[in-house]
């Protein structure tokens, strides 16, 4: 069918545990000038009609993402696993969409992880492949605190966790749970301090570049996930970054805040020059959802939309001599596919059971892709819409039970359902939709399970079946997740 893109080919080999987690077959060589250093930075809230790379208009300044635009590669269609926070990260550290666990809302303070320790992640793929692995900002994907110390905005300095983020492949931990709990600063497993909102940025700011200035990572490749901040609430730009950004009226300081934001990722840009690192570096930048409250024609929506506003991202990835300088790609992928290609990068085999929802970009980071990296795509809303794209085609299954059909190609916008016109388009999406529910996964690879009910079906997904004791308040979670200043 001339609607329809033809199957990715890739395969996945089945490897051994090694321990309790899923162990990864290395094939790469052992020298670590031979493996890059990899970072990952994640904006809050940034919308894909912010950045100047992606909107020459644009009111907000954003320097330095859009320098490395100009030295590395823009994508054009990359989009996150969901329209808000939480189940993005999940879908980033994973590979696996969140919908599989039921994952629409986000998370509070004392929320339980949703990563259990036997999953493989990013972190402890590259772990396992010889790398130093660090988290520094925002986590937002639970904790165990053994207990509920404090409240929701104030936990003692000193109160030790049962489980980090050092549990799911991170040698170092620095950062926060949400933010509504931005000033407690977690160090490790233990809270370090209790600091002022505006304190926090310029905090994690420091810590990176001692990270990336410690000799050791001279030894080792390392990987660095930074989830930073701006420009989500609380908007606490620094003393220093106010005016900065030029922006006027009701957006002044909020556009401080991005502005720092982007100071941030130009202080890991220095740090990678200053220690010559930048040729053997991997860098990308993109966001976890739609700009708040803030939609950008032509895109329809926002944060916590289901259209394409709450999920199309910024998306740039520079790696000197293998990206080539001021490359744009229009290939459709996803922030999953973060694990996949590090895999791939590094020589190793994911097994079945890891990053079941993960494809790697390598080929289109390195202009060598003939044809679409990904067969289709996934997207979700918190109110539990689902969405599958493939080709042009986008095809949305409303909570309530109503389909809607959008030929992206032509209407953008999305402001024509064309489902009663294209009755085999419709159920194509569909079969293919649920085929994926059906293997618990959209990859090659053996079928895996499912820990939540999902359906395309006219019902909404039963939020309250087997596999949702993972998240103690599943309809709180939603709630907050619908308001834009929560999570």
């Amino acid at each position: 069918m001339n609607h329809f893109l033809n199957r990715t080919k890739a395969a996945f080999a089945v490897s051994a545990a090694l321990f309790l987690a899923p162990l990864v077959v290395a094939n790469a060589a052992d020298a670590p000038n031979q493996k890059p250093n990899i970072i990952f930075v994640l904006f809050d809230d940034m919308g894909y009609g912010q950045p100047k790379c992606y909107r020459a208009g644009t009111e907000f300044k954003t320097p330095n993402l859009d320098r490395l635009a100009q030295e590395g590669m823009r994508f054009t269609d990359a989009h996150a696993a969901a329209s808000v926070c939480t189940p993005t990260r999940y879908g980033v550290i994973t590979g696996r969409y969140p919908s599989r666990i039921g994952q629409y809302g986000v998370l509070t303070t004392f929320s339980a992880p949703i990563i259990p320790q036997t999953r493989l992640t990013v972190a402890s793929l590259l772990k396992q492949n010889g790398y130093d692995t660090a988290c520094i900002g925002k986590w937002h994907l639970g904790m165990d605190w053994g207990g509920k110390p404090g409240n929701e905005k104030f936990i003692p300095v000193g109160t030790q966790l049962r489980s980090s983020p050092n549990a799911v492949g991170f040698d170092y931990f620095y950062g926060y749970t949400h933010a509504r709990n931005i000033g407690t600063v977690i160090e490790q497993d233990k809270v370090e301090a209790k600091v002022e909102e505006v304190e926090t940025q310029p905090r994690l700011a420091k810590k990176v570049v001692a990270f990336l200035d410690n000799p050791a990572r001279k030894e080792k490749p390392f990987f660095l996930y930074l989830p930073l901040c701006p420009p989500h609430t609380p908007i606490v730009p620094a003393p220093e970054f106010i005016g900065k950004s030029g922006a006027k009226g009701k957006e002044s300081k909020y556009g401080d805040w991005m502005y720092q934001g982007d100071w941030v990722l130009g202080q890991v840009l220095d740090a990678l020059e200053r220690n010559k690192f930048a040729d053997n570096t991997l860098i990308i930048v993109s966001s976890d959802n739609g700009a708040a409250g803030r939609a950008y024609a032509p895109l329809r929506g926002a944060k916590t939309s289901i259209y394409e506003g709450g999920h199309r991202e910024p998306f740039v990835a520079r790696w000197p001599g293998k990206i080539k300088a001021g490359a744009v790609c229009d290939d459709v992928i996803c922030l999953n596919d973060l694990m996949a290609t590090c895999a791939e990068i590094v020589g190793a085999k994911l097994p079945d059971n890891a990053g079941e929802d993960s494809v790697s970009i390598l080929p289109d980071l390195l202009g060598s892709a003939k044809n679409p990296v990904r067969e289709a795509t996934i997207h979700q809303s918190p109110k539990a819409d689902l969405a599958i794209r493939q080709g042009s085609w986008k095809l949305i299954f409303l909570k309530g039970g109503a389909h809607e059909l959008y030929n992206l190609q032509t209407d953008l916008s999305e402001t024509k359902n064309v489902a009663a016109t294209n009755p085999e388009v419709v159920e194509h999406l569909t079969a293919l939709m649920k085929k994926y529910i059906a293997e618990g996964r959209s990859t090659v690879g053996a079928a895996q399970k499912n820990e939540a009910e999902m359906s395309v079906d006219k019902s909404s997904p039963d939020k309250k079946k087997k596999g949702r004791k993972m998240q103690a308040q599943p309809e709180q979670e939603v709630t907050l997740a619908l308001d834009p200043e929560f999570d």
